[in-house]
């Protein structure tokens, strides 16, 4: 793909040699040996080599950037380099129960020109194995679907707005908050949709094919490639508050511009 840059190519190929040993996984998940690393939350032998791939690909690419990893942890790197936020695999549970909607999110992070921590995002890779897709952005070059530019949707009213979420789970997220936004939301809109795969979420909203889409409970590595997807694409992210970050995880709500601020006037408006 010729409109790759040099970095995204060597994320895209991380991505896709990971992302064929997940599909043979999944071919055959019946036999995997999965362990629990909390309550519904668990990790299998694919996730474990799907990142250890993923590792050994960046490394070897840029040997001195450090990494955020989902099973790994952080490993550090040159403080004065970028480093990779990883999600080896985005949907672990739909995967391990045979549902083919997962995905792979890699993000390259900047670190704040005056040392003090990390900044913004300027590249963005989620790969999605089972269709061979790969949604792609970098700052100030839009975000993309392979060689197609993606623009987040033009809907403007909410009767009209397909909304994406994540729903609480067990030892996961706040069910009161969730239902006191879902009763806000729901009535307004035209559906609601709930696929377990955060970082597809949000590439699909910069496809424009959601509207719009509310999580707490994430994590950097479940959308700081999506969070830049969407920018990319137009669209706004931020957190309950209205604050936007480099990376939003801990409360995303993202949308168009239209979308967004009806959509945060209803959730300010359930959280009261």
């Amino acid at each position: 793909m010729s409109m790759f840059s040099g970095l995204v190519r060597v994320m895209e190929r991380a991505a896709r040699k990971a992302g064929g040993k997940l599909r043979r996984d999944f071919a055959e998940v019946e036999h995997l040996q999965v362990s629990r690393k909390g309550p519904a939350d668990f990790v299998s032998k694919a996730d474990m080599r799907a990142e250890r791939t993923i590792y050994d690909e960046l490394l070897h690419a840029r040997p001195d950037w450090g990494f955020v990893l989902e099973e790994a942890g952080i490993i550090e790197g040159d403080p004065d380099k970028p480093r990779w936020v990883i999600d080896p695999l985005d949907g672990t549970s739909n995967f391990l129960h045979g549902i083919p909607h997962f995905a792979i999110s890699i993000a390259v992070q900047e670190p704040k020109l005056d040392g003090s921590g990390w900044g913004e995002v300027t590249a963005a890779v989620v790969y999605q194995p089972i269709e061979d897709q790969t949604f792609w952005a970098e700052k100030s070059r839009g975000a993309w679907l392979m060689d197609s530019r993606l623009r987040v949707s033009s809907r403007s009213r909410l009767s009209d707005a397909l909304i994406a979420t994540g729903v609480p789970f067990q030892g996961h997220g706040d069910f009161d908050e969730w239902s006191k936004i879902f009763a806000a939301i729901g009535p307004q809109v035209a559906g609601i949709r709930r696929y377990g795969t955060a970082s597809l979420d949000l590439a699909w909203l910069a496809a424009g094919r959601f509207d719009g889409f509310w999580e707490s409970d994430l994590n950097d590595w479940d959308t700081a490639a999506g969070c830049l997807l969407v920018r990319e694409a137009g669209g706004f992210i931020t957190d309950y508050r209205g604050r936007s970050d480099h990376i939003v995880s801990k409360q995303v709500l993202a949308a168009n511009d239209a979308l967004h601020s009806k959509l945060h006037k209803l959730l300010v408006g359930a959280l009261k």
